[in-house]
Order: C-alpha cells, then sequence, then structure tokens
C-alpha cells in the first residue's frame, strides 16, 4: 500500500492535542528504525516529523520520492541541510510555537533555583529543616525582580522568553548579532552586549540558539569562568551549546550559583554524563529536565494543528509551503 505522508510519530501524540491529521491523506505512522521506512519512501510525497530526535541519515532520501519535509517544531538540526537542498527537498518548520512554553520554563527554572526551592524541599525531606531554613536566611536569596538576566540568542523564542523576564520585574540583555526584532527588545529596554560582557554582568543567563558550528560549545570551559560566582544558567536550547563537564566543575568548585539543564549531548544521556555523575557540591544546584521546556498540551496543540494544516497545503493543495525553512 502507498501513502501520500510518513510520519515519524504516533498518531496518539496528534489525537490526545486534539489535532486531526487531515483526512484525505494516507498517512503511515512510523518510527525512525521502522523496517519498512525505506520502502516507503518511495512512494510517498511528504514527511512529518518531531524537531526532537536522532538526526536521519541523507541516505534515507536519497532515491526516494518525499519532496517536503515538515517539523512539527522549530528545530531544523535533525536534517542534513545541505543534503535536502541538493536533493531538491523543501522543508518547512512551525517557528514560535513553543514561546510561551519555554518562556514559562525559563522563568520558572531561574526562580527555582535562585530561591532554592527544589534543594529546600530535598533538605526539608532529608529531616534539615530548622538548618537549611537558617541557611536560605542567612543567604539573603534573591528573588527575579531587579536582576540582570541576560538572553543569548534574540530569536522568536529569546525574545519572547526577554519580555517574560522583563514581566517578572527583571532588566533585560541579550547578544545576537542579527536580533529579530530589535523594536521588541528596545521596548522592554533590553541593550545589547557582547557575549562576554553579557557573561560576566549578568545574574541570569538563558540560552536560545540553535546548534550549529558556532554554537558548538558556545559556554566552554573559558567563557563559564567569565560568568558571577552566584549566576543562574538556564539551557533550552541544544544540548551541544554548553560544555557539560566544564558546567559541572564551575559547580562544584562553587564558581557558578545553578543551572537548569533541560537538553543533554546526547538524548537520553548516558549513564557516564558528567551531569548524572556531578559530585554533590554540583548536584544540589542542578536542576535537570528531560527536554520538555517547549512541551505543553498547550504548545503541542497548535505546534501539531499548524504541521498538519502545512503538510495539507502542500500535498493535497497544491500550494507552497509556509514557514519554508530552504
Amino acid at each position: 500500500m502507498s501513502y501520500d505522508v510518513i510520519c515519524l510519530r504516533p498518531e496518539i501524540d496528534f489525537t490526545r492535542a486534539g489535532v486531526t491529521p487531515p483526512p484525505e491523506l494516507k498517512i503511515a505512522y512510523r518510527a525512525p528504525d521502522a523496517a519498512d521506512l525505506s520502502a516507503l519512501m518511495t512512494s510517498a510525497r511528504a514527511m512529518l516529523i518531531p524537531a526532537v530526535g536522532p538526526k536521519l541519515p541523507a541516505a534515507l532520501f536519497e532515491n526516494s520520492t518525499v519532496k517536503f519535509v515538515q517539523i512539527t517544531g522549530a528545530g531544523v538540526d535533525r536534517l542534513d541541510a545541505a543534503a535536502m537542498k541538493a536533493l531538491g527537498i523543501t522543508v518547512a518548520n512551525v517557528p514560535g510555537g513553543s514561546n510561551a512554553a519555554v518562556s514559562e520554563y525559563a522563568v520558572t527554572t531561574a526562580a527555582t533555583l535562585s530561591r532554592r526551592f527544589a534543594w529546600s524541599d530535598r533538605e526539608i525531606k532529608a529531616g534539615n529543616y530548622a538548618a537549611f531554613r537558617a541557611r536560605m536566611v542567612a543567604d539573603n536569596l534573591a528573588g527575579l525582580q531587579g536582576l540582570l538576566v541576560g538572553v543569548v540568542g534574540a530569536g522568536i523564542v529569546g525574545t519572547a522568553v526577554a519580555q517574560a523576564f522583563h514581566r517578572a520585574g527583571a532588566q533585560l540583555a541579550y547578544f545576537d548579532p542579527a536580533p529579530r526584532d530589535a523594536a521588541a527588545l528596545a521596548a522592554i529596554n533590553a541593550q545589547s552586549l557582547t557575549l562576554d560582557a553579557l557573561l560576566q554582568t549578568c545574574d541570569v543567563v538563558t540560552l536560545h540558539v540553535p546548534l550549529l558550528p558556532a554554537t558548538q560549545n558556545l559556554l566552554d570551559a573559558k567563557r563559564l569562568a567569565l560568568m558571577k560566582a552566584d549566576a543562574i544558567l538556564v539551557n533550552a536550547s541544544r544540548g551541544g551549546v554548553v560544555d557539560e563537564a566544564a558546567l559541572v566543575a564551575q559547580l562544584a568548585a562553587g564558581k557558578l550559583g545553578a543551572a537548569a539543564v533541560d537538553v543533554f549531548s546526547t538524548e537520553p544521556p548516558a549513564a557516564d554524563n558528567p551531569l548524572l555523575t556531578a559530585p554533590a557540591a554540583a548536584a544540589e544546584r542542578l536542576l535537570l529536565t528531560p527536554h520538555i521546556a517547549g512541551v505543553t498540551r498547550q504548545a503541542s496543540t497548535f505546534l501539531f494543528q499548524v504541521a498538519c494544516d502545512n503538510v495539507k497545503r502542500v500535498v493535497a493543495d497544491g500550494q507552497p509551503p509556509l514557514n519554508r525553512v530552504y
């Protein structure tokens, strides 16, 4: 049987988000390692894929009839861009669909770490209520109001995150050679800084850049060492942007306040990942989440509906795609 579309996420993902895939299209739901995937590629016209997951080899698309790939998110790093272009395959994403979710994550984790909510939960359950409360009071912990928050990557998501911190009462700075909406950043008095200056001065640093050769280990040991000793780092971009071993070393040495990590160099992280084997001095200042910063019911509904509508637009209606990446 031939299909119009191959979807690399289960149908239940759509139905539980309240989204009905286009009924006029024949859709094959498969895992990326399905035995018949290559065979299906010889008749399907489009592919629908999650933004998160293992890279899809260029060879999968060679000699295939697939000429359109729709991503149910913003990230395009699962695909080999050069190969897609060489094969004449159009790729589209859904930009901005997770803005609210990622913004909520960044503000919530920054506040949780600054106020030590998760840490105090562990201490109270361990029977250390009085001692830890006294320590929290003595350390004069800060809320977000008035703190300087640095946003690295001022695209659609980064700008939304900056606006969310502004609503929480923070001051804003950003690093991005080409911000997507400079006027929106100016409206919240966000100042443009070099990356090094941002790291040196900000109380919270939140990352929102794609994983590219230029951003691989963007925050390495040298740059992490520039950060203030009580600063908080939030990484909700991609795992390879931060040197994980260097991050743990800074936390363990007391040279960085805390970090929220939603993304890992490999996912799931290996058992020997530095973030999972961190000594107690670092572990108590780490908040780890499984790449879910942008995952909420509301975000999924929006992302899946826009993605499905775009597939219908291209395959069933013969129209050019919206949100074309290349």
